[in-house]
């Protein structure tokens, strides 16, 4: 029941942002502090986190991806060169595939430690979904009122 919501949430949010043009991923809305840009990175960032132990554990994603996209980070405070939106894309698909591979009764099996009260990995992964969900909303809200600034300018 995971792997199947992990398909189509992602697939969902692969179909979504591959139609939005890099120029409209940078743009910050008002009332944003950040961009479709950051949201990109930031649910790619927090899935590795939550799912493979990033950047303890896991070696698929650059460490400096914490201070790009982690929690409380916004494109405003980027010093650094940022990957691009294609590239964000590749490491969500391949992340998808890895996703995918992870054994069904791993779910079952209790975290070392709570992670924010969660005490099964099935737990954070559904923790993981509903993140993902939120945040693939808030592309669309950023997507349309980018869209409506456009048409009234």
């Amino acid at each position: 029941m995971i792997q199947k919501q992990f398909e189509l949430t992602r697939g969902y949010l692969l179909k979504t942002v591959e139609r939005i043009s890099a120029n409209t991923a940078g743009i910050q809305p008002e009332g944003f502090n950040n961009t479709i840009h950051w949201q990109i990175g930031h649910v790619l960032t927090v899935t590795e986190q939550f799912m493979f132990g990033f950047p303890q554990q896991s070696v698929n994603l650059p460490e400096n991806y914490i201070s790009l996209f982690g929690n409380g980070t916004k494109p405003a405070d980027w010093g650094e060169e940022v990957p691009s939106i294609e590239e964000l894309l590749l490491l969500l698909k391949s992340q998808a595939v890895r996703l995918r591979e992870i054994p069904a009764d791993r779910f079952s099996e209790k975290l070392p430690k709570p992670i924010m009260g969660f005490e099964t990995y099935g737990e954070l992964a559904g923790m993981s979904l509903f993140h993902e969900a939120h945040h693939l909303g808030q592309i669309h809200t950023m997507n349309r009122m980018i869209k409506q600034a456009t048409v009234n300018s």
